[in-house]
């Protein structure tokens, strides 16, 4: 190996013109604490210390340069967890904020609700509604799909982000035009400071992906999850929609495409070094109508709760269901979409879930409050507007914590 200075201000990649460190497997990368400084992806700056004011001259910091390097390496977040490093990129620091310094032992008691599922329909119905509106979240178990679906899917997107770099590199991408990709944070050269996770995003339906695009070991593990989540997802936006007009009407979300368009994200959070510098997911609403997602049992959700955040406990079995922008639009803020986050994962095993998100499949149609809602008394909160229209204002913008609702809100 060719002679190089080395300090804490080294680009993370600097030294891979001078060493065969980055082509020996990343179990063999792991060195001691006294030694795993010099050996860094290059190019990208590491955090210095647990304080992150002791950075290299900010003249000096090509962050887009930077952020390009780490991409196009297609190694992802686990590919730095791999190499042992101490410290974290300087890209994903996030700003010292209430967001990044709470913790999950200091969030509020507040209990997000388990439902069983197989309770009578009306007090499903009740109970769901009462959800929805206080919270915007809830858990449901009993709810009839196998448990073994459920821990093949989490299983399977675990092993896929545990296979060797080269066989992962092969499908990282930011083009979904195949209907399935592998990325860093799809919002990485937008947002502020990029994420601690990794993500393996595919579109369900209308039409499926192509699926030599997506990885042999998930496929028969998806496509039994969509089958069980897509029937799911139909008698539960049912009751929802049942809550919030009556039982002949309890068609009506599926009727105006509601439950057409299924996009899945399973992310994968690794241990991380530095987790109260960064976040696994920035605070943000989903855009959509209605979430569903399953979790291993690793915490680290947290749900927003007035002015404090509520972890939402793993249970085993159980599906998390929380309330899209779209939908609280159309109940006419009857039910809540709510702010959310994923702590950085501190633990030395792996979180992993897996989340569909149930969209309109007509995008050019208007969405607003439903008709059901309006009167006099109660005249709609939001002007209408196309989903076309709401998705390309909200994949234009990074994951920020402030909900698109208010845009449209009259």
């Amino acid at each position: 190996m060719d002679t190089i200075s080395l300090n804490r201000h080294t680009p993370l990649f600097a030294i891979a013109k001078h060493s065969t460190f980055l082509s020996l497997p990343p179990s063999n990368r792991r060195l001691s604490s006294s030694n795993n400084n010099q050996f860094r992806p290059k190019g990208i700056q590491m955090s210095t210390a647990a304080d992150p004011t002791l950075q290299s001259d900010p003249t000096n910091y090509d962050r887009l340069k930077e952020l390009k390097q780490f991409d196009d390496s297609k190694i992802g977040v686990k590919g730095l967890v791999d190499r042992g490093l101490p410290t974290i990129p300087r890209f994903f620091i996030h700003p010292p904020d209430p967001d990044t310094v709470t913790k999950p032992d200091s969030s509020t008691s507040t209990s997000i609700p388990v439902i069983d599922f197989s309770a009578p329909r009306s007090t499903l119905v009740k109970q769901i509604r009462d959800s929805a509106s206080a919270l915007g979240f809830f858990q449901i178990v009993n709810h009839g799909i196998p448990p073994e679906t459920i821990n093949h899917l989490l299983s399977s997107a675990r092993s896929f982000n545990e296979l060797p770099e080269e066989e992962k590199a092969r499908f990282y991408s930011r083009d979904m035009s195949h209907g399935a990709a592998f990325s860093t944070n799809f919002d990485l050269y937008q947002s502020k400071a990029a994420s601690w996770r990794d993500t393996l995003q595919l579109r369900l339906a209308p039409t499926p992906p192509d699926w030599d695009h997506v990885p042999e070991n998930c496929k028969d593990s998806i496509v039994d999850w969509d089958k069980e989540v897509a029937r799911f997802g139909e008698e539960l936006m049912g009751l929802l929609c049942e809550g919030l007009l009556d039982p002949e009407n309890a068609g009506l979300l599926k009727e105006m495409s509601c439950l057409d368009t299924r996009i899945m994200v399973a992310h994968y959070y690794p241990y991380c070094p530095q987790p109260e510098l960064t976040k696994g997911l920035s605070s943000h609403t989903d855009p959509g109508v209605l979430t569903v997602l399953v979790q291993n049992e690793v915490p680290g959700l947290q749900v927003k709760v007035g002015d404090e955040w509520a972890d939402v406990e793993p249970v085993e079995g159980a599906i998390v269901i929380n309330i899209g922008d779209i939908l609280q639009i159309l109940s006419n803020d009857e039910y809540k979409s709510v702010e959310h986050k994923v702590v950085a994962n501190s633990s030395k095993d792996p979180r992993v879930s897996v989340a569909v998100f149930f969209n309109p499949g007509r995008r050019e149609d208007l969405f607003g409050p439903l008709q059901g809602l309006i009167s006099p008394d109660k005249p709609p909160h939001y002007r209408q507007f196309t989903f076309k229209d709401y998705m390309t204002r909200f994949f234009s913008k990074a994951l920020d914590g402030k909900t698109l609702t208010n845009y449209y809100r009259v």
